[in-house]
């Protein structure tokens, strides 16, 4: 059972709102974690944006919003756009791919990526 009636609502709605279904379960999967949706609405107020500044701009560990990424990466909500050199490693940028009407209300954001004023602002539990 979902923990968020957002979610509850979103699910049973999705496959009437068209689209590749596949696609849309698998970014309403990762869309569940409030983090993810913290880290896709940093990204809408900068991009691109690497991992490193996410985690420095919402203050958690660097290890725990990487994973994020890469989850939202692998479902493709966002993109790898660009990669800089950084004290002897590669330090990746990337960008949000969310254009789904119903992705895009559960992240507060209009569909410019813009966040509308008196959004939802979802804190991850401490």
């Amino acid at each position: 059972m979902f923990a968020d009636k957002t979610f509850q609502l979103l699910y049973a709605a999705a496959p009437e709102m068209g689209g590749d279904h596949t696609d849309d379960n698998e970014l309403l999967i990762a869309l569940r974690h409030p983090l993810r949706r913290q880290i896709l609405r940093t990204m809408a107020a900068t991009d691109p944006i690497s991992p490193r500044q996410i985690s420095d701009e919402l203050r958690e560990p660097l290890s725990i919003v990487s994973y994020h990424v890469r989850v939202l990466a692998d479902c493709g909500a966002v993109t790898l756009v660009d990669t800089e050199p950084v004290r002897g490693s590669m330090q990746h940028f990337y960008s949000s791919t969310i254009e789904e009407a119903w992705a895009l209300a559960v992240l507060g954001l209009s569909e410019n990526g813009e966040e509308p004023t008196g959004g939802e602002d979802d804190a991850p539990a401490a």
